[in-house]
């Protein structure tokens, strides 16, 4: 996991070793200055008890020492400065990193590594699970560094200046590192489940807001809030318990804290009232002063360990992603080149996950030729869309395989592949930024009068006209501000514009009129005659016209032939027609 985390620090290295680089120095710095105060003091006692010293004498003496004290002092702010600016520059850097590496990472994702994390899963490992660990590694190159340097100097000059009676802090140590390694095993547990909830509280979340419309359509506000409550007090519970647990840390160090303090004071009394005089006065006083360095650092020591401990489920979240591999990899010698839009299915079965009871397709044969047009019919959870999805290889096939331009299509570099393959979903996506900038994921490099032609055959560029900005219009965030078969035009538009060898409509004119739908589909016949066409839909007159129609039934091809054929031969086919014929369609505007 370290070896993972580590790679994120790159161009931030230099900062990070800086960082406690000054720390060290500050340390040494602060415990100089009591070292020196506590010399000066023995020089006096030496001195007043008729004991010559060079270091006491006259004013200029104690001028020289008072001005080394001041530099010491700060150099001791300088260095502590400067680890904080580099500390600051390692940490916000190291975590914009692991940002980018987790966002890169997951671009390269297939269909099937996002559906084993989850969206809001994902959402939550790149935020709340980097903020986290970024806080720990803040904590690791300052506080980690100068709480342990503290001690150990301290502690050595606690024996330098008060003897055997620095062993009292020796002695408390080892009970205070069990305590708090009991303690973080305990919270440790707590603090995976806390993040798994998170997972499923983001998750409502995002469904929340995804669906507002429909919440408050059918007026469940209330029922969303309650649902709500319930995962946020779920949460709450596992959080607080760790923190209950987490909590005994700090009585626990301030116990220990005032009770060595006193031990000092009796015994160092004792022996500096004694006749033995084993112990000075000043002895006592920098016993104490090093004493409460030495149980400050461990506090502070504790309390990193305390952060550590609450990022630790938080770095394996995020190593998890960095060190997942996508289903989906490049031959050793892709091909670049598809030579047409002919589709071959051979034997092609296929189910989500090695873990799943059934495939979804099973022993699909099909040959579509180039620039010929299907239409895909058939009921819910008949894997239409599954069946497509094979074909830019957004997942791969279980058994059999899939040829695109008579090649496999796990033969192909994958980016090559979906260049040629442009997919309309059923689930269309649009994204903030103008009307434009949107168009030209399809191409880039598209001219205004090649995005306006397209907008023209997908049957968007009149109700694009009618906005102020026409093609400047902006678009908000999942295109909120426009409807539902305004979306759909545009996303096909934007299809058109690869200019692809196979389109793919995945029922992606359900929102338009019908009259509207086949002037669409009477565009794309003439703008792009050579251009494997296939079209899911749900409704017989937006796949009539096709050259072929399959029938879908429960994850096999249940018919296939021409739109006069179905009628005659296939009992879904033709009561599916009669439905639509009979009952009259109700098509949405």
């Amino acid at each position: 996991m370290i070896k993972t985390l580590a790679k994120c620090i790159r161009e931030y290295k230099t900062a990070a070793i800086l960082s406690p680089v000054f720390v060290s120095l500050e340390v040494i710095c602060e415990c100089a200055i009591p070292f020196i105060i506590a010399l000066l003091g023995r020089t006096f006692e030496e001195q007043t008890g008729g004991a010559p010293n060079p270091l006491y004498g006259d004013l200029n003496n104690v001028l020289l020492w008072g001005g080394i004290l001041i530099v010491i002092a700060l150099a001791s702010l300088a260095f502590g400065a400067l680890s904080g600016i580099f500390c600051a520059k390692a940490s916000s850097g190291y975590a914009k990193n692991m940002r980018k590496d987790l966002y890169y990472k997951i671009q390269e994702f297939s269909f099937a590594n996002i559906d084993k994390f989850s969206t809001p899963s994902l959402v939550t490992r790149m935020t709340t699970d980097v903020n986290n660990v970024q806080m720990s590694f803040m904590m690791i190159i300052r506080v980690a560094v100068r709480s342990p340097m503290m001690m150990i100097f301290s502690l050595v000059m606690a024996f330098v200046m008060g003897g055997s009676l620095a062993w009292i802090f020796v002695a408390v140590i080892p009970p205070l590192v069990l305590i708090l390694f009991l303690i973080i095993k305990k919270a440790l547990p707590l603090f995976h489940r806390v993040f798994k909830k998170y997972d499923n509280l983001n998750e409502s979340v995002q469904e929340n807001i995804k669906g507002i419309r429909v919440v408050k359509s059918y007026v469940r506000e209330d029922y969303e809030k309650e649902k709500f409550s319930r995962s946020a007090e779920d949460v709450c519970k596992d959080f607080t318990l760790a923190e209950r647990i987490l909590a005994w840390n700090q009585p626990v160090m301030q116990l220990f804290f005032y009770g060595v303090l006193s031990s000092v004071l009796f015994v160092g009394s004792y022996f500096a009232f004694s006749t033995s005089g084993e112990t000075s006065y000043v002895a006592v006083s920098q016993l104490i002063v090093y004493g409460m360095q030495i149980l400050m650092s461990l506090i502070m020591f504790s309390m990193v360990f305390a952060i550590i401990a609450m990022s630790v489920e938080s770095a394996n979240r995020i190593c998890e992603i960095l060190r997942e591999e996508s289903t989906l990899h490049n031959p050793e010698n892709p091909e670049y080149e598809v030579a047409d839009g002919s589709v071959d299915f051979e034997n092609v079965s296929f189910k989500y996950s090695e873990n799943a009871e059934r495939n979804v397709l099973e022993g699909i044969n099909l040959h579509i030729r180039s620039g010929e047009t299907i239409g895909i019919i058939g009921g819910t959870g008949s894997s239409k869309t599954s069946l497509v999805n094979l074909i830019s290889r957004l997942y791969d096939v279980t058994e059999g395989e899939v040829k695109v331009g008579g090649k496999n299509v796990k033969d192909y570099d994958l980016e090559a592949l979906r260049n040629q393959v442009a997919v309309v979903l059923q689930k269309n996506v649009l994204f903030s930024g103008t009307i434009k900038e949107n168009l030209r994921w399809g191409d880039e490099n598209a001219t205004d009068e090649e995005i306006e032609e397209a907008c023209r055959l997908a049957q968007a560029d009149d109700f694009i006209q009618g906005f102020p900005k026409k093609y400047d219009t902006y678009i908000e965030q999942g295109g909120s501000n426009v409807s539902g078969g305004q979306k759909q035009r545009l996303c096909i538009a934007r299809a058109l514009l690869k200019k692809p060898k196979i389109l793919i409509l995945d029922d992606s004119t359900s929102a338009v009129d019908t009259k509207t739908d086949a002037l669409i589909r009477k565009s794309l016949r003439e703008y792009i005659p050579q251009t494997t066409k296939i079209i899911i839909a749900q409704r017989i007159s937006s796949v009539e016209d096709a050259d072929r129609i399959l029938v879908l039934d429960g994850g096999k091809i249940g018919d296939l032939g021409t739109h006069k054929e179905l009628l005659k031969s296939s009992a879904i086919y033709s009561e599916v027609y009669n439905s639509q014929t009979k009952g009259g369609n109700n098509d949405e505007e």
